[in-house]
């Protein structure tokens, strides 16, 4: 395991990777025994490098939910991240694919609650009862550290991108707000657009059978450090599609049907 230099060290090397836009080599690749908990160490280490700096936690992010992203990690459950006010883009927004290291983006449901939600033991009628409305989202995702080392073919673990917080770069939120009783989220799809292609298409019940149960893992992963889903906060419920690689000069759109349409333009 880490020790507490070590995770501040490794959070300074993320901050600065984001901030130079130059991936830092994973760091399991000089410390193989990281464990999660390590990785979950250095990303709230950095995000409290980033609050320092006058950013503000906006919400959470539920990643790794469907059985193929987490066999290709090697892993048996989700992870999460934190969203921060500078990650939330407007919808239509055209920004520089350079700010990002290796861009892509994931269609996602998005949750806004009108309670706090805080448990082990919730329930998906629990989660929908707490919940505000539901948001259709895409989310960019990035790496600060480099997928698969350039010098050695070493593949990052999952520990590294946790510590990546959990690989988030930003959201963004169509306008349609749904009451979760006005639609049946297991069956609510999108059809992901690149410059008018269909790249991916996904149903909610990739999102282990519902994608409230996200938000459940997530507030059960939470709930031993006393720590809630606050109410009026974005919660990313997990991704129903591969991640889709981003270039300058794309155009992206996700196509909600009754849910409405998310875009997003690269400069």
């Amino acid at each position: 395991m880490l020790n507490e230099s070590q995770i501040q060290d490794s959070a300074r090397r993320h901050h600065e990777a984001e901030k130079s836009r130059l991936p830092m080599r994973a760091y399991s690749l000089a410390h193989p025994d990281m464990t999660i908990e390590d990785g979950y160490a250095v990303q709230a280490a950095w995000m409290k490098i980033k609050e320092a700096e006058g950013r503000k936690v906006i919400g959470r992010k539920v990643g790794l939910t469907s059985r193929a992203m987490q066999e290709a990690m090697k892993i048996n459950e989700p992870d999460f991240g934190t969203l921060l006010d500078d990650m939330l883009f407007e919808n239509g927004a055209t920004i520089p694919a350079s700010d990002f290291i290796d861009p892509r983006l994931e269609v996602e449901i998005t949750f806004v609650l009108k309670d706090d939600l805080f448990g082990d033991n919730l329930s998906v009628e629990d989660v929908l009862a707490a919940t505000d409305y539901v948001v259709p989202s895409l989310e960019l995702i990035a790496a600060r550290s480099h997928r698969v080392d350039p010098e050695t073919g070493y593949t990052r673990k999952v520990w590294d991108t946790i510590s990546d917080n959990a690989a988030n770069a930003g959201i963004i939120v169509g306008e349609t707000r749904l009451k979760p009783d006005e639609i049946d989220l297991r069956w609510t799809g999108a059809i992901l657009y690149r410059n008018g292609i269909v790249e991916e298409t996904g149903l909610g019940a990739g999102i282990l059978d519902h994608p409230a149960r996200g938000i459940i893992w997530l507030a059960k992963r939470f709930a031993p450090h006393g720590i809630k889903l606050d109410a009026g906060q974005y919660i990313m419920s997990g991704s129903f599609t591969r991640p889709v690689i981003a270039k300058a000069g794309d155009h992206f759109k996700a196509d909600f049907g009754p849910m409405g349409t998310v875009e997003l333009s690269f400069s």
